[in-house]
């Protein structure tokens, strides 16, 4: 039963790190901006998703 929790709840990080990304990718930041938050969400997932809910575009 841990294996299909943990495979439950690995997808949904997955799918909350995607609609992160695309999230970025839609924003009105400039190109370099976008690359290097999409750089970080990919490299540093958890750091990365905080850090983009807390510094990352309002609205």
């Amino acid at each position: 039963m841990g294996i299909e929790v943990g495979g439950l709840l690995g997808l949904i990080w997955l799918v909350i790190v995607v609609w992160a990304i695309v999230k970025v990718a839609k924003s009105s930041a400039g190109g370099l901006a976008k690359l290097l938050w999409i750089i970080v969400l990919l490299m540093f997932p958890l750091v990365g998703l905080i850090a983009w809910f807390l510094l990352g575009p309002k609205g």
